[in-house]
């Protein structure tokens, strides 16, 4: 393969890349940012939406984030996309939405990242889109590929509604399979077997259901390449998403404990809350 053909291949298309061309066509890609983060200002059936995705830069400087990683330059980038939308809101009576569309793999490992801080890039990213959350910002992630690791706590996860499609190439998980099996000193069949029982260790979505975190799993005919109506169904998913937030004066996240795999921590939560007022 000569050099030619690995840079068209470095540079297809990610899932994230594809969904943010569908879903917002006419709106252009906002300049300086790094070329892994996409951020496009936009309407969906007349609300203005900021539309936000990481995608992979086979030029990156840090080589760790060269296929989609969070890393540095994305943890900082992401947090500048929303705190602009927070600041340029600031004195609207109706504030901007911000959509969030994850596939990502992990956040970015390696000697860099960790001396340059990498915890406080990314840690940045989750608090600006707490910000935008909490100062009224209907903020909603679409998950279309992986949300694996510290990447989806800095890009999705602080989200009031989260979406996710129904796809077997749609993944959820603090750790990879095989960075997963090393850890615990298993195969990655074992944690497969495993997975079965304990639905926290599975890695499919419709496992990840069960939590309570998804607001909505959607069945589309081509997760990786959107047909028209994929997108017309998921844009309808995300306005649907966007007026029950704007009902929403708490702007929290308590509707994640309604899952049928989260009584126990629904549990304790409410045994803390009396025990704290007692």
């Amino acid at each position: 393969m000569n050099s030619a053909t690995q840079t068209a291949t470095a540079r297809e298309p990610s899932r994230g890349e594809r969904w943010l061309q569908a879903l917002a066509p006419a709106a252009q890609i906002q300049p300086g940012l790094p070329d892994s983060v996409q951020v496009a200002d936009g309407e969906l059936a007349g609300t203005a939406v900021r539309w936000i995705a990481l995608v992979a830069d086979a030029d990156s400087r840090f080589p760790r984030a060269r296929n989609g990683e969070a890393g540095l330059l994305e943890g900082w980038s992401l947090a500048r996309a929303v705190r602009e939308a927070i600041e340029a809101d600031r004195e609207l009576p109706v504030k901007r939405a911000i959509v969030a569309i994850v596939d990502t793999p992990s956040q970015a490992y390696g000697r860099r990242e960790e001396a340059l801080g990498i915890h406080q890039a990314l840690a940045g990213a989750v608090a600006a889109y707490a910000e935008a959350r909490l100062a009224g910002h209907p903020v909603v992630a679409l998950i279309v590929g992986r949300a694996m690791s510290g990447a989806f706590l800095a890009h999705g996860y602080q989200a009031n509604r989260i979406i996710a499609l129904n796809d077997e190439g749609v993944l959820v998980h603090a750790m990879g399979k095989e960075a997963a099996a090393r850890v615990t000193m298993r195969t990655v069949e074992d944690l497969e077997a495993l997975a079965s029982t304990v639905p926290p260790m599975a890695y499919d979505i419709e496992n990840f259901a069960t939590l309570g975190i998804l607001w909505r799993l959607i069945d589309v005919e081509s997760a990786s390449a959107p047909v028209p109506a994929d997108v017309h169904l998921a844009r309808d998913t995300i306005l649907s998403a966007l007026a029950e937030i704007r009902r929403d004066p708490t702007h929290g996240l308590s509707g994640r404990l309604a899952g049928a795999n989260r009584k126990a921590s629904a549990a304790v939560r409410d045994c803390l809350s009396r025990q704290w007022q007692a």
